[in-house]
């Protein structure tokens, strides 16, 4: 049996034993980002919606299924109703989750809602998030000796992101590849991506000594960010009425099963 269809008879399994049903189950982490080492373990994130009942009782059913976590599957979901509410936040995964390059699974009702979300994407939250998570891996992995592949690139790629948002106020793609070829300076380049191939032909735990010219792009882009990041425009929409047409959109969808 492949991996995609063990991944797929596991989100039957979920579906019956939780009474859901999923809508959207994507890969996260650096699979979907492109640049999985040789055990990266798979990190399969979904989106679920309950029965119209199980939303109107007192006693609240949490939210978050964790389904199964080892070396092979990292496996969890959100209710739909979270979803909806992390994206009226402006939260940069859900964006990460509905832009995936890699879909298990997806029901016809995504094609519809999906285009709509983008709306409510924020520039200044989104640069806030990444640029707080380079910051926050930099100081506490970038200063060892030896550094850990796959830090290094914790670092990178959401230093990427912020500058794809400040040029092109769009959530920023999920495939690192994208963000080197559109937002990366030409010189880093070729550094980058010869980091991209030893971190794939490499297990998650490998090491490399400090590249020095990455280690200064990184920190002229970080103070760059910081400079810039106060001057960008609060742009979050803090309208309910369309989240909850979808949210009731999805319901049906369980209803109708």
């Amino acid at each position: 049996m492949s991996v995609q269809e063990s991944i797929l008879n596991k989100l039957s399994e979920i579906e019956k034993s939780e009474n859901i049903v999923i809508l959207h189950t994507i890969e996260s982490g650096s699979r979907a980002w492109g640049f999985a080492s040789l055990d990266s373990d798979y990190d399969v994130r979904f989106i679920y919606v309950r029965r119209k009942n199980d939303y109107l009782r007192l006693e609240k059913i949490r939210d978050v299924i964790e389904w199964e976590i080892n070396e092979i599957y990292d496996i969890n979901g959100w209710d739909i109703s979270k979803t909806l509410c992390l994206l009226h936040n402006s939260n940069p995964t859900v964006f990460e989750w509905l832009h995936s390059p890699i879909v298990y699974r997806s029901h016809d009702i995504m094609k519809e809602i999906i285009p709509q979300l983008d709306s409510y994407f924020s520039c200044k939250s989104g640069i806030y998030h990444y640029i707080n998570t380079a910051v926050s891996t930099y100081s506490k992995h970038l200063r060892e000796e030896n550094i850990k592949l796959k830090k290094y690139f914790y670092v990178i790629r959401p230093v990427l992101a912020c500058k794809w948002i400040l040029e092109n106020k769009t959530p920023p793609p999920v495939l690192f590849s994208t963000l080197v070829d559109s937002v990366a300076d030409d010189y880093i380049k070729p550094i980058i991506e010869e980091l991209v191939r030893i971190k794939t032909e490499t297990s998650e735990t490998g090491k490399s000594e400090h590249i020095p010219e990455l280690d200064e792009y990184i920190k002229d882009s970080i103070e760059e960010i910081k400079r810039y990041s106060e001057s960008v425009p609060d742009n979050k929409i803090s309208d309910w009425k369309q989240l909850d047409e979808i949210f009731l959109k999805c319901i049906e969808c369980h209803e109708k099963i």
